[in-house]
């Protein structure tokens, strides 16, 4: 076999921006596995609690997409639009739950409203940043952005295992695509920010 047709065969190293995508994803998911793994050390009576808990735990989610060169774009004026809608298809299953007289997924919030507020809005907001934000748009370089909202949703419910159990992981996955449905359609990361933020405001009446 001649040199040119050995090098016609040889398989084409992955592009640079690829490489770096690859390697971004990997680390970003490691830092979320770690956060899962703090996440449940410190979880249990106390977590609700402890709004510094949360808010390590929102530090060190914003610390992982700094972390990653990601910066967020200038949001579009749709955002809050799909924001509010995508809170309220999220807000549907609590409150069908509560006018069946269903027991919530979570405990009740042991920290007054005025305490809860500013907590939910930090936490969501970091969530969103790093698993709307910098993995997905890591993940979309590679694969599309069905993969993204795929490998981000499953990242957002193992987040939440220390919090709701295993058992909440389907509502969870389904929580998580709706968001990255959100990412996608928006274009941006405020979209789904805003839409976990209101939801989860929502609970302190739902739950």
């Amino acid at each position: 076999m001649s040199t040119s047709g050995a090098t016609a065969i040889r398989r084409r190293p992955r592009p640079r921006g690829a490489r770096q995508s690859a390697a971004v994803s990997t680390l970003l998911l490691i830092g979320v596995a770690t956060a899962v793994i703090i996440r449940i050390a410190v979880t249990g009576a106390t977590w609700s609690s402890s709004a510094g808990a949360t808010l390590l735990f929102s530090a060190i989610l914003l610390g992982l997409a700094a972390s990653s060169g990601w910066r967020p774009g200038r949001p579009g004026g749709r955002a809050l639009g799909w924001g509010v809608v995508g809170a309220a298809v999220l807000c549907a299953p609590p409150a069908l739950l509560r006018l069946l007289g269903a027991h919530s997924l979570a405990p009740p919030p042991a920290v007054p409203l005025l305490g809860w507020v500013p907590t939910v809005l930090v936490v969501a907001a970091a969530e969103e940043i790093l698993l709307r934000g910098a993995l997905f748009d890591a993940v979309t370089a590679m694969f599309g952005d069905a993969a993204a909202v795929a490998v981000a949703a499953a990242a957002f419910a193992a987040l939440h295992v220390p919090l709701y159990g295993w058992g909440a992981i389907p509502l969870d996955l389904a929580a998580g695509v709706w968001l990255g449905s959100l990412r996608v359609a928006s274009g941006g990361v405020a979209a789904p920010a805003t839409a976990h933020a209101l939801a989860d405001l929502a609970w302190w009446w739902l739950r």
